[in-house]
Formats: structure tokens, sequence, C-alpha cells
């Protein structure tokens, strides 16, 4: 289309095609990560060779991230922003950009500068006909030892309970197929547990190294026991609906 809507209704930046990839960055309260971020996403996706999208999801933060985000917009058309009302969490903040994405590859990824956009184009030469979804597992976790524990216990425990074998589920890195991630059953905790639920739309998955950077701006919006109680809550009911899932074949048609 000459304005630059795509076919499934979603607008691409003004005056831009529809891009073939979009890549979705939720943004809480991390002014000073917004400008380096965008850079270096520049440069990553140069080396892709196919057209792309930035979209900032503002999840209401409360300092200077939105007027930063603004600025990189107005220089970069193929950049574009929504802002909550108000702070809903990094799940929410996933789904607005599934659905505000114009490209039928996204890419997910923080924004607080410690998943390195150098690695975006590995991911993506590797997503395809094969794999619905590729996401990545932190190599080195530059995070403290405390932080680190409970990551790995808490993968652990996930893995368990849903019968999983994913390294790292916690690394937002992730390139995934847009008309199944739009078909994904939305709740709050979703992001934790997006290979799984892929796989139950028949999704194939592949997990692959990436590099993890320390934290240079800001600081972590999680904490360890919250966290870790609602992470469980979420899991049983994933859990659920693994075990709930309708299952059928169909034999004939007429």
């Amino acid at each position: 289309m000459s304005d630059g809507t795509p076919e499934n209704g979603r607008r691409s930046a003004a005056g831009v095609p529809a891009p073939e990839i979009s890549l979705i960055v939720p943004v809480y309260n991390e002014e000073g990560n917004i400008a380096p971020l965008a850079e270096e996403i520049r440069t990553a996706m140069s080396r892709c060779g196919q057209d792309w999208e930035l979209c900032f999801v503002d999840d209401g933060s409360t300092d200077g991230s939105l007027d930063a985000i603004k600025a990189e917009t107005a220089a970069d058309p193929r950049m574009r922003y929504i802002v909550f009302a108000e702070n809903c969490g990094q799940s929410a903040a996933l789904c607005a950009g599934f659905e505000e994405a114009a490209g039928e590859i996204l890419v997910t990824l923080d924004s607080d500068l410690q998943n390195d956009p150098a690695d975006v184009p590995v991911l993506l030469n590797l997503f395809g006909k094969n794999n619905d979804m590729v996401i990545g597992a932190r190599l080195r976790r530059r995070d403290s030892t405390l932080k680190k524990a409970s990551s790995r216990i808490a993968n652990a425990v996930r893995n368990l309970l849903t019968r999983e074998n994913i390294r790292d589920t916690g690394c937002s890195l992730k390139v995934l197929r847009a008309s199944m991630a739009r078909r994904l059953p939305m709740f709050r905790g979703m992001h934790r547990f997006l290979p799984t639920l892929m796989k139950m739309q028949g999704a194939s998955v592949l997990e692959v190294p990436v590099s993890h950077r320390p934290r240079r701006s800001g600081r972590s919006k999680y904490g360890i026991w919250d966290r870790a109680l609602s992470g469980l809550y979420d899991l049983l009911a994933v859990r659920w609906m693994q075990k709930r899932k309708l299952r059928f074949r169909i034999r004939e048609r007429g």
C-alpha cells in the first residue's frame, strides 16, 4: 500500500514501506541507555540486508526515557514508539509490541544494553523455514552471584514442571514468527514462558549462545523474591495449559 500500511493492518513508520523485521524494545526508566542502544541497533541491522523497524514501548517511565525515545524516533523514520498510561510490566509491553509491529519477523531485546544488538543478525540468520523461534542463551552472564543463582534455580524448576530443556528462558533476546506470537495467550508473566508457549503452537525453537554485558546505566527493575513468587504462580498456570491443551487430528474432510 502506498501509505506504508501492511496487509495485516498494522502500520509501519511514517513514509516507510512495511518492513520485514520489527524490533520490540520495552522501556522502563532507561534514560541513559536509549541513545547508545539505538545507535548499536542501527549498526547491527545494517548487516542484515532486510528492511526493519524499531518500536520502543515505554512502560510508564518516570524519568527522561520518553524524551530520549522521542529524540531517536524524530531522527530516524525506522524508529517509533508507543507509551503506556501507567506501568504495566514487561509482558504487557511485549504484547503491545507484537500487536503494533508491522514486520512478520519479531525481535525482542532489553533496553538496558545487557543484550548485545550485534547478536541479532546471528539469530536472524538461523531463523527461517526450519526454525519458528530462535532464542539467546547468555553464555557468561554479567550479573550478581545471587541473581545468577536464582535464575538457575528458576530455570531448573520451570524445565522440570513444563518438561522443557530451555537453558535460559530469561534471556530477552529472541526472534520469533509474528503470526504465531500474536496467537499466544496473553497474561502477566507471559514473557518468562515464550519458548514453551510457542512450542504449544507447534513452533520449532532453537537456542543459541549469545553474549551478555554488565549494566552501564540505571538499575535492575526486578527483585529476587517477588519474581520468584510470581514466577511460580505463572508456572503452575502454564503447566495447566499444557495438560489441558486440545489435541486432535482430522482423519477426513468431505
